[in-house]
């Protein structure tokens, strides 16, 4: 559905709690008539006249029955949620006294809501911006305390911030350019160029920043998809149920147990990790674990760590070496795991450090007696979060956002070359607007209709 400033001034409805029977409902209403419509049917006090900010107990009737015992939340404009006159009705959590309800409102001149077209009339009217509007939907979304605190952080404007001082500082120097091209047969220069060379360049570090960012706040939103790959009865099983502390992954000593993938969810200080337990890599003995061994190598594809678990006693440095030159892969974090270190705890780093493993990445466990497992979870922790931004400073996590300050930072290079190069002042003001343009994308300062439409339709409808 494309928005219009004609269906935006209707009155909207919509349940705000899940679907599903529990104890009580939540259906929200928002737009110029919101109290008139629940009014026309609340016996309780007159809504009206009530203060903003207040609950009144009554029931919802219709001419001949009453629905449903409630409480009615009211909040007037513009000091709500969409800045709108908003209700909020608790009924008790019966499927089919929510629907009536909200017949009941829609007859009174309300319609359904579109999926977030609350946030979106909040975003609207000036109550949120672009990112925090989506940082919204990821605050929903959030089942981590780390992802719950990103979500809370660019909420609550961080990010926002961030760009619009960006922004705000490269808008002066493309004004005062852009008054340079209005005196062009003057010949005057009223941006001083080593200082606008200094501010680009200091624009494209922070971006820079932000974009390195992205590993790391991609991970505390999504988790960090995380493959266990290694030869037939290398222990990847063991190890999944030793980091899990339950019994998850059938384990044997026959050969190619695990013939598809499992995959499990593991916590670590905050940080999700999307545990894969692959089929063994090997010449496959038939179809079936031939699917297995492919799936992992696709899995592997798809990932950003990968534990290589080999077998300390019948596994040697060579073939440790052949496998990593198999499995290793761009951009994709290796910890080599030695397991049964207990049946040979003379096994050194150096044994097996070689052009595809360094001594760092070495790791030695017995999965079995789960020898060494806590040491192992604070190497994936750190895995993450080493060397890349803290978690206290701005981090992005939004793939939109990360398109948007890639494309702005082509263009200040852009910017930056054309000063070196000596090209007219007319198309170092073109390059600057673009980048004005994609960082202003970021925060809803320049959006279109189908952007918004692609943002807000991935919200819950009552959102």
């Amino acid at each position: 559905m494309a928005y219009t400033a004609t269906n935006l001034s209707d009155t909207i409805v919509a349940l705000a709690t899940p679907p599903g029977v529990g104890a009580i409902g939540v259906i929200r209403l928002s737009g110029k008539k919101a109290i008139a419509i629940v009014n026309a049917v609340f016996y309780g006090k007159k809504l009206e006249e009530v203060a903003s900010h207040t609950i009144h107990f009554g029931t919802i009737r219709t001419e001949d029955r009453i629905i449903d015992e409630v409480l009615v939340s009211v909040f007037k404009a513009p000091k709500s949620y969409t800045k709108e006159n908003v209700i909020e009705v608790s009924c008790h959590g019966s499927n089919f006294i929510i629907q009536e309800l909200i017949q009941v409102f829609i007859q009174q001149g309300a319609r359904m809501a579109q999926a977030g077209e609350f946030t979106l009339r909040a975003f609207l009217n000036g109550q949120l911006d672009l990112s925090q509007a989506e940082a919204v939907a990821d605050l929903i979304a959030s089942n981590s305390e780390s992802s719950h605190s990103l979500a809370m952080k660019q909420m609550r404007g961080g990010f926002s911030e961030e760009i619009k001082r960006l922004r705000d500082e490269l808008i002066h120097f493309a004004s005062l350019i852009e008054l340079e091209l209005d005196f062009g047969e003057e010949d005057v220069e009223f941006a001083n160029r080593d200082d606008l060379k200094q501010l680009i360049t200091k624009i494209k570090d922070l971006i820079q920043a932000l974009l390195d960012s992205f590993r790391l706040g991609n991970a505390l939103k999504n988790g960090v998809n995380t493959v266990i790959a290694g030869r037939p009865n290398a222990g990847k099983s063991t190890l999944l149920n030793a980091l899990l502390n339950e019994e998850r992954a059938i384990v044997s000593n026959i050969a190619g147990t695990t013939r598809d993938t499992i995959e499990e969810v593991l916590n670590i200080q905050g940080i999700q990790f999307r545990l894969i337990d692959t089929a063994g890599i090997r010449e496959a003995q038939d179809q079936i674990e031939a699917i297995g061994v492919e799936k992992t190598m696709e899995k592997i594809q798809e990932s950003s760590l990968l534990l290589y678990v080999f077998d300390v006693i019948d596994t040697s440095p060579e073939q440790v070496q052949e496998d990593l030159s198999k499995l290793k892969k761009e951009n994709i974090h290796l910890l080599a795991i030695a397991n049964k270190m207990d049946l040979n705890p003379y096994t050194k780093a150096e044994h097996y450090t070689g052009e595809y493993l360094d001594k760092e990445a070495f790791i030695p466990i017995s999965a079995r007696n789960k020898m060494n497992i806590e040491h192992l979870k604070n190497q994936l922790f750190h895995a993450v979060v080493e060397n890349k931004v803290q978690l206290e400073n701005t981090i992005v996590s939004n793939t939109r956002h990360f398109d948007a300050l890639s494309k702005a930072h082509e263009s200040l290079s852009q910017v930056l070359y054309g000063m070196e190069t000596g090209v007219t002042s007319d198309f170092v003001a073109m390059d600057i607007r673009q980048t004005l343009h994609y960082l202003g994308e970021i925060t809803g300062e320049i959006s279109t209709d189908d952007l918004l439409d692609k943002i807000f339709s991935s919200f819950c409808i009552g959102k």
